[in-house]
């Protein structure tokens, strides 16, 4: 398949968002601006870095990459509208693997009413994909790591440790509890859009969405909005069959293990129950796990034994 019919095999023959005035066809989409605010994001997936042949079907490296961005997008409070991907080809992918790789982003697309707008195709030695989405959010609902205040609640969505558990699993052949829940959890994870946008009402609530562990992301907030986040370790919601895995793994997967796409956030006590209320409605845990004070030596403490542990920056850095 040339470039140009590969371009033929995914483009979209309809569009979901009213919005786009031209999708993929020409040098560039056209979108007619809205009255909200517009939101950008992109991520890029790398061969051997983020996934490979070994552990991951064609179509969960689409799903995987697309969900990144998607739960980007989540973070700051926005709806995912349109995506761009910009693909680097390998020789070694044929042409069925990389239409599974679309239709795994297609599949979590729909799941939105995304539509694909545009990208680029070039060769290479290994594969790569960039992931550009545009989304929208209302004026003054964006969320950011900067509004968390002392005395905020620090909470989380769903359970930690789960994608690396999955990982875990696909590289170490044994029997285990849940084993599916998993492997799913780690090859298609479920960002959090529907629970982010039901906190719209809220004037105040920071957020940041779980892609390099919790440590990290707290930590973020923390240093945006200049306070100290303090997190109790038993608090930190983890999976029922959690435990069949090894303790030391247990707390670096939900601590820095990264990839579980959920949210970290900070909220007022007069807010939380509305934020319960929120999660509840669409049937996904809410846990609060720490406090807020103000700005004392170090970021972020771990609770932990009685002890105050001061909680570095371990998760993935691509330049450590």
């Amino acid at each position: 398949m040339d470039e140009f019919s590969f371009i033929q095999s995914i483009k979209q023959h309809s569009y979901k968002q009213s919005s786009l005035i031209k999708g993929v066809g020409d040098d560039a989409a056209i979108i007619r601006q809205s009255s909200e605010d517009v939101v950008v994001a992109v991520d890029t997936f790398v061969e051997n870095v983020h996934f490979s042949k070994e552990t991951t079907e064609p179509y969960h490296i689409g799903h995987r990459v697309l969900a990144a961005n998607i739960s980007d997008m989540a973070a700051m409070g926005a709806t995912p509208a349109f995506y761009l991907v910009s693909i680097v080809l390998s020789k070694h992918y044929s042409s069925k693997e990389v239409e599974e790789i679309f239709e795994g982003m297609r599949s979590i697309a729909n799941r939105y009413g995304m539509d694909l707008i545009g990208g680029d195709t070039v060769s290479g030695q290994e594969m790569s994909i960039s992931v550009t989405v545009i989304g929208y959010v209302s004026q003054k609902r964006a969320r950011y790591r900067s509004d968390a205040r002392e005395k905020d609640i620090v909470f989380v969505t769903g359970t930690l440790g789960d994608s690396q558990a999955g990982f875990h699993i696909l590289n170490n052949a044994s029997t285990y509890q849940d084993e599916t829940y998993y492997i799913e959890k780690h090859q298609q994870p479920i960002p959090r859009v529907e629970f982010a946008k039901r906190l719209e009402e809220i004037d105040r609530v920071a957020l940041n969405d779980i892609s390099d562990g919790i440590g990290n992301e707290a930590a973020e907030i923390a240093e945006a909005s200049q306070v100290t986040l303090h997190l109790f370790e038993d608090k930190i919601p983890t999976s029922a069959s959690y435990s069949q895995f090894p303790s030391e793994l247990q707390e670096k997967w939900k601590l820095f293990g990264g990839e579980d796409f959920e949210l970290v956030g900070t909220v007022s006590k007069d807010k939380w129950t509305y934020v319960q209320e929120a999660a509840n409605d669409i049937g996904i845990p809410v846990t609060e796990i720490g406090y807020v004070s103000q700005y004392k030596n170090n970021y972020v403490y771990l609770h932990k034994d009685n002890r105050h542990i001061p909680l570095k920056k371990d998760g993935y850095n691509h330049l450590k």
